[in-house]
């Protein structure tokens, strides 16, 4: 209820602009409206786990964005089954949220967005007890709150309730993920009233992050941000460069994600010191 009361007052305080104060959530549409891009993935009538396995193989050949847009598709497919594995639900928000960063046509990337939360809202009421549904959905939420501005007010204060909620129940889903990215969020977002900003509780979400999973890149990539942010720039440089070699190790072990962690990482030590 709290979240809900903090958005509506951002929203009074901003009330020359409260046409463009949209919810963030609306009714999604039944997953099976859902286009896909390629429109038929070619497993209609195949066993569900072998469709999850396609998909699997699929996402693993990221960056290939096509590789991506078929995991999708293919996810999707294992999600309109009866009886269909939250696996099916988060395997399509993943795929969803990687495409909108790597799509470069806007109204694309929007549509994308939109979906993404579609998909999330569909995984949270199916499986309403899975930590990371309710995570995936806070990402998209904020993925559209970029790609669609009118819905920016409102989806803040969403997706930091949905990440609360996270931390709460599950410290651990995708790597102190709900930390991480509300850590990001207070250290990106505008302060009050403009939205829920605060540097400082963002370095303790950073830092809590990095300490429960310090190998992982992007924890010291966010603690990194957060303890520039926050003035100490010898120990955001460490950690920048800690998590550049992270990544580094991830590249000789195969992870499809370490190149751009590691790219990420050398951009901000060359803009940043």
């Amino acid at each position: 209820m709290r979240g809900v009361l903090r958005r509506v007052a951002v929203c009074v305080a901003y009330l020359p602009f409260a046409l463009a104060c949209t919810s963030a959530l609306k009714e999604p549409p039944p997953v099976s409206t859902i286009r896909t891009q390629p429109p038929n993935p070619g497993a209609s009538g195949a066993d569900s786990g072998d469709v999850m396995a396609r998909a699997t193989l699929e996402f693993a050949q990221r960056p290939d964005a096509a590789a991506v847009s078929r995991a999708r598709a293919l996810y999707l497919e294992a999600s309109r089954a009866d009886g269909a594995p939250v696996g099916a639900f988060l395997g399509a928000t993943r795929a969803t949220a990687w495409l909108v960063e790597h799509e470069a046509d806007a109204g694309r990337r929007e549509e994308l967005a939109v979906e993404g939360v579609q998909i999330g809202q569909h995984c949270v009421r199916l499986f309403p007890s899975e930590a990371e549904c309710t995570y995936r959905l806070a990402l998209a939420v904020g993925q559209q709150a970029r790609e669609r501005p009118s819905t920016a007010i409102d989806g803040l204060g969403v997706m930091v309730d949905l990440l609360e909620e996270v931390i709460a129940v599950s410290k651990a889903t995708d790597f102190a993920g709900g930390d991480r990215v509300l850590a990001l969020v207070l250290l990106r977002a505008p302060g009050w009233p403009a939205g829920p900003g605060d540097p400082e509780s963002g370095l303790i979400h950073a830092l809590t992050a990095a300490g429960r999973f310090p190998n992982y890149p992007p924890n010291q990539l966010v603690a990194a941000e957060a303890l520039l942010e926050n003035g100490r720039r010898v120990e955001a440089r460490q950690a920048f460069e800690r998590s550049a070699e992270l990544a580094r190790n991830g590249m000789d072990a195969g992870d499809p994600d370490a190149a751009e962690w590691l790219a990420q990482a050398e951009h901000a030590l060359s803009e940043s010191f």
